[in-house]
């Protein structure tokens, strides 16, 4: 999987920005995507600071661009920008505030052109990634949320694929959200290489309960439906009835999806959350994620407990999503 997003970047040169560049799993990262030639790097923090850290670590991070907010010569060409992008909502001094903190300084990278794609969160929460994206970066035409999705596979070669939403950022989704958030699941799923057969997951199978969950997820599959025509979409059902086929046509007969699913939409993120985990802690899954969606350029976020070899692999999802 990863070496064909390898080689859609070697054909097309992007450059990412880390928010911690100092952080040692930022530099072993960014040493072998270094290595590898595919990939543009900006590293953001205090240059003596982040060459220290490198040398400390072993790292070789030749050829990346280290970027020290606290010293741009670009900073009141980026304040003045970014009180326009806030349209009043900053004054200029809460703005050049912001910006020296790596998150706002890295996302007005991304902004202004100097790199194409950001991946932070290391140290830091989602929300702190997430909210100068909404305000900077902001979404793309036609969408009204960000939302997020993992791609999980298995196998040697991780030849089983499916995609998981939304498992981290819409707490409780409405039904148009949910609309929003398969539409940009199953597209994140077919850069994967997943043909999305997507089942909108409840504790009800074609309506065997009722609940106002149950509603909601009703309808939002008629939305989706209405919105996709060209892929296939079912539910309301239970995980089982999704994946077994069994199990699946024999609780919803002549569904496309059902016992076939490898898209998961789910009502709501405390839901999504637990879900990916479990596949991923019990089920023998590696989780990439979450990919943020909906976004006008690729913002994504890691996990506080990520390691190096997980910082690789984001970065190459991040920018070869682009």
């Amino acid at each position: 999987m990863f070496d064909k997003l390898i080689e859609t970047l070697k054909a097309n040169h992007r450059t990412i920005v880390f928010t911690e560049g100092e952080d040692a799993r930022i530099l072993d990262a960014a040493s072998k995507l270094l290595k590898g030639g595919f990939l543009g790097i900006i590293l953001v923090g205090p240059a003596d600071g982040i060459k220290a850290a490198a040398a400390k670590g072993g790292y070789d991070i030749t050829g990346a661009r280290i970027i020290d907010p606290a010293a741009y010569d670009g900073m009141d060409e980026m304040v003045e920008k970014m009180v326009v992008l806030r349209k009043g909502k900053m004054t200029a001094e809460e703005c050049r505030a912001n910006l020296a903190k790596s998150n706002y300084f890295g996302t007005m990278l991304v902004k202004m052109g100097e790199a194409d794609c950001l991946l932070g969160g290391a140290t830091y929460s989602t929300a702190d990634t997430v909210r100068p994206a909404l305000q900077l970066i902001k979404t793309k035409p036609g969408n009204s949320i960000v939302s997020s999705c993992f791609i999980l596979t298995r196998g040697e070669n991780e030849e089983e694929r499916i995609a998981m939403g939304d498992c981290a950022i819409n707490i409780h989704p409405t039904e148009d959200n949910l609309v929003e958030i398969a539409q940009e699941t199953a597209k994140c799923a077919r850069a994967f290489g997943i043909a999305p057969k997507v089942a909108f997951l409840s504790f009800s199978t074609k309506g065997s309960a009722k609940d106002d969950t149950v509603t909601l997820m009703q309808n939002a599959v008629a939305k989706t439906k209405e919105a996709m025509p060209d892929t296939p979409v079912d539910g309301e059902m239970q995980f089982d009835a999704a994946v077994s086929p069994e199990v699946g046509q024999r609780k919803f007969p002549g569904s496309p999806v059902a016992g076939y699913a490898n898209t998961f939409i789910f009502p709501d993120v405390n839901a999504g959350n637990i879900g990916y985990k479990i596949a991923a802690r019990l089920g023998g899954f590696n989780a990439y994620g979450p990919i943020l969606l909906g976004l006008n350029a690729p913002i994504n976020d890691l996990s506080r407990g990520c390691n190096a070899e997980e910082v690789y692999k984001m970065a190459i999802i991040t920018a070869a999503l682009i």
